[in-house]
């Protein structure tokens, strides 16, 4: 797959695209149907499929003061993309002067001349243009025109998916982590570079990893004890993750730490993928750190547990 950062980039290829438009947070498994819709619309090797996407998300930039929390970031967008064997990612920046496009200048100079579609598919209840004008009436009243096919994704079959990027976000921050990764089709990711801590696990013989997401529009699930996997040099590794403020040692600061199973190496300043498998329990202050200890190695084997009855 190839990215073009913004629309003006994208005039390497000569031949026609079938194309789809949206954010695509997540990449669900309502987004995998239509990129797989997408790939199977085209009729000619000279044909690309292509996603005109967004960043940042357009309600930030329209809607003042909202600041959504993203499933996915543009990292993990791209990758999780690229295995669906997409040929196009456009990535256009979500701006007020953009936003303000009319719709039919957006049909013409942006989809038509812009991104040389041969075919649209687009959901039954997408808006684009100025004031959202613009909708699949209007596309249809303009494909003779400008001579490009287009498809509607209708209700009956979004319904059918009955998954949306809203309601995985409820999900992931209510901790129903399961219940996320089943709409997404894969585990939930967490993606960060591994920073110096204050080293108190070593002291209890359970030492951490802790994860810097610098993203800070990326949704953290929900305070709490997570079982979790990702792979550190080409192995994979299993782990029990703490997302919380660590108040059995008066912490005050959201932290991210992983404690990883049956690995011990010094990963400070490298980048990992962690996947979040399942949620254990809600974070909790305990007395001392001999009942924090206590508990981490009750956690330890129930982790256990479930990773050897799931996976093995």
């Amino acid at each position: 797959m190839k990215v073009n950062l913004a629309i003006d980039n994208f005039n390497e290829i000569d031949h026609s695209t079938i194309l789809t438009i949206g954010t695509f947070d997540g990449v669900h498994i309502g987004h995998q149907k239509i990129i797989e819709k997408l790939n199977s619309s085209k009729t000619s090797q000279k044909d690309s499929s292509v996603i005109l996407t967004f960043f940042p998300h357009p309600r930030q930039v329209l809607q003042f003061g909202n600041h959504v929390k993203m499933l996915t970031t543009m990292e993990e967008k791209i990758m999780l993309l690229d295995r669906l064997k997409l040929d196009y990612l456009v990535i256009q920046p979500f701006t007020e002067e953009f936003a303000n496009i009319p719709a039919l200048r957006f049909i013409k100079d942006i989809l038509v001349k812009g991104l040389k579609i041969k075919k649209i598919i687009i959901g039954y209840d997408h808006h684009f243009g100025k004031n959202r004008e613009g909708n699949f009436d209007q596309l249809k009243a303009y494909q003779d025109i400008h001579k490009y096919d287009l498809e509607e994704i209708t209700a009956q079959e979004i319904k059918r998916v009955s998954v949306s990027s809203t309601k995985i976000r409820r999900a992931v921050e209510d901790g129903a982590i399961e219940k996320a990764n089943q709409y997404l089709g894969y585990s939930y990711l967490l993606t960060g570079y591994i920073v110096q801590g204050q080293s108190i696990g070593r002291t209890i013989n359970y030492p951490t990893a802790n994860l810097h997401i610098s993203e800070t529009y990326k949704l953290i699930p929900k305070t709490g004890v997570y079982i979790v996997q990702t792979y550190l040099n080409g192995e994979k590794v299993y782990g029990i993750m703490n997302i919380g403020v660590r108040p059995t040692i008066d912490g005050k600061n959201k932290t991210i730490e992983i404690h990883f199973l049956d690995f011990n190496a010094n990963l400070y300043g490298k980048k990992i993928q962690i996947e979040v498998l399942k949620r254990l329990r809600n974070e909790k202050k305990f007395n001392s750190l001999n009942e924090l200890t206590s508990q981490i190695k009750s956690d330890e084997q129930l982790a256990r547990h479930w990773i050897l009855k799931t996976y093995q």
